[in-house]
């Protein structure tokens, strides 16, 4: 457990609370976050702590999969803020 939780704290926006949230859903190490859909994510973990989580959640999963997934990120793309809803 330890090292996994370890190797996600890698990615922007995660920390242990979260790299413990990406564990639980079965994500082991930040390529495993590739492709992954963040918004499918959010639901997951809402569904698997059965619980309504706060939406902040979703976009630092938005934020961790682009990191992941994106060779050459954008520098302002790695704050998970600039991941929020733009819709209302």
């Amino acid at each position: 457990m330890g090292q996994s939780v370890q190797a996600l704290q890698a990615l922007p926006g995660i920390g242990p609370s979260m790299a413990t949230d990406l564990r639980d859903l079965g994500f082991r190490e930040p390529t495993d976050l590739r492709g992954q859909d963040p918004e499918k994510m959010y639901v997951d973990l809402c569904d698997l702590r059965g619980q309504k989580i706060d939406r902040c959640v979703l976009y630092v999963f938005r934020c961790a999969v682009y990191a992941a997934t994106n060779e050459a990120p954008e520098p302002e793309l790695l704050k998970w803020w600039n991941w929020k809803d733009t819709a209302v």
